[in-house]
């Protein structure tokens, strides 16, 4: 749950589950909350699992079992994925190099079953593995004026550069790490990581102090990331082949063995995954899981759509056969409209998404 619901129920949020955590789905006039984003900036409360390792074995541990290299240096992170035997995505993760210990976070519903089944695989190592999501409230802050924000009221730190590295400072007095995103919104972002007991103040601070910003919901967080042509773990990741949605930013194809990869690294070898992930526009909003055609042959399903606030239309991502050409119908209420791929992401903004779907031979 939410380590706010009182302030959020303040600013008149309605909630939804995510990942079996309650979060803010919405504070209403959702579009209007897109907009600000898209030409200043905004912030949304996530809820992350969180998960500790420690141990003089912590980096080669976490190395050893996920699909790109933690770094091992402190102020440092990564975006990974788990794969099962078959190469499929069981979760994805960032794993952030924190000194003493790595900060590993991941889908909320994923936290606890990934802890325990780590802890039982340290064997001789030294490493310990604990769940510490109702320790920490995390922030993301994006628009391009996210960096102009975080500088009005970080303390004791510049904003950090580069992906995922990370500074530690303040807040209104209060401790922070806030972390260079990797632009999953497609504009400048942050994560702003606090203890639980002093998330109050940083809603606060990151709100109105400084250059204000506008508190956003989960269904604007999908509506940034679909205009961003971003892949989210519910929606597009899970179960897939990483080749197959094109998050080439999760691999290190040069590391050691890890599970999945012999599969990863056949899709990868033979140039061209079975299917894709495109961008499509469409007549009308499809539904999840709508069928895309290609004449008569059903070549894909839609993962995600939305009434893009910013391009005023319906946009989709779909997975579709790698082959797809020429014109596609999708079904909408039960009959078939006239579809069309487009290039991604369908809003340049003042970042580039990191996962933006990429494959060997474009």
């Amino acid at each position: 749950m939410t380590v706010l619901k009182a302030v959020h129920e303040a600013h008149g949020a309605t909630f939804r589950e995510q990942g079996g955590r309650r979060v803010v789905d919405h504070y209403g006039r959702s579009e209007r909350t897109h907009a600000a984003v898209r030409r200043v900036v905004g912030f949304c409360e996530f809820g992350y699992g969180v998960i500790t390792v420690t141990g003089d074995d912590r980096v080669e541990f976490v190395d050893n079992a996920v699909s790109n290299r933690v770094p091992s240096t402190d102020g440092q992170g990564v975006y990974a994925l788990l794969l099962d035997p078959q190469g499929k995505i069981t979760t994805d993760m960032y794993v952030y190099n924190a000194g003493e210990r790595l900060l590993v976070f991941t889908p909320p519903a994923r936290a606890e079953p990934i802890a325990e089944d780590w802890a039982g695989k340290t064997f001789i190592q030294d490493v310990e593995v604990e769940v510490a999501t109702d320790d920490f409230a995390t922030f993301g802050v994006h628009g391009p004026k996210a960096t102009e924000k975080i500088a009005s009221v970080l303390n004791g730190a510049a904003s950090p550069d580069g992906g995922l590295g990370f500074v530690r400072g303040s807040m209104a007095d209060t401790g922070v790490t806030v972390i260079r995103d990797d632009g999953l919104a497609g504009e400048e972002g942050y994560t702003v990581v606090c203890t639980a007991d002093a998330a109050e103040d940083v809603f606060d601070t990151l709100e109105n102090r400084g250059m204000n910003a506008a508190p956003f919901g989960y269904r604007t967080w999908e509506s940034l990331t679909l205009e961003a042509g971003t892949p989210l773990f519910d929606t597009e990741l899970e179960g897939e082949i990483p080749n197959v949605v094109g998050v080439r930013n999760a691999l290190d194809f040069e590391k050691g063995c890890y599970v999945g990869q012999e599969v990863v690294s056949r899709v990868e070898n033979r140039g061209q995954p079975s299917r894709r992930l495109v961008g499509l526009t469409a007549e009308a909003v499809p539904e999840s899981g709508a069928a895309v055609f290609a004449g008569d042959s059903a070549v894909g399903e839609v993962t995600r759509a939305v009434d893009s606030p910013t391009r005023e239309g319906p946009i989709a991502l779909a997975l579709i056969d790698y082959d797809t050409a020429g014109d596609l119908t999708v079904r909408i209420d039960g009959e078939e409209r006239t579809a069309s791929v487009v290039d991604l992401p369908f809003v340049e903004g003042s970042d580039e998404s990191a996962r933006l779907p990429t494959y060997p031979d474009a």
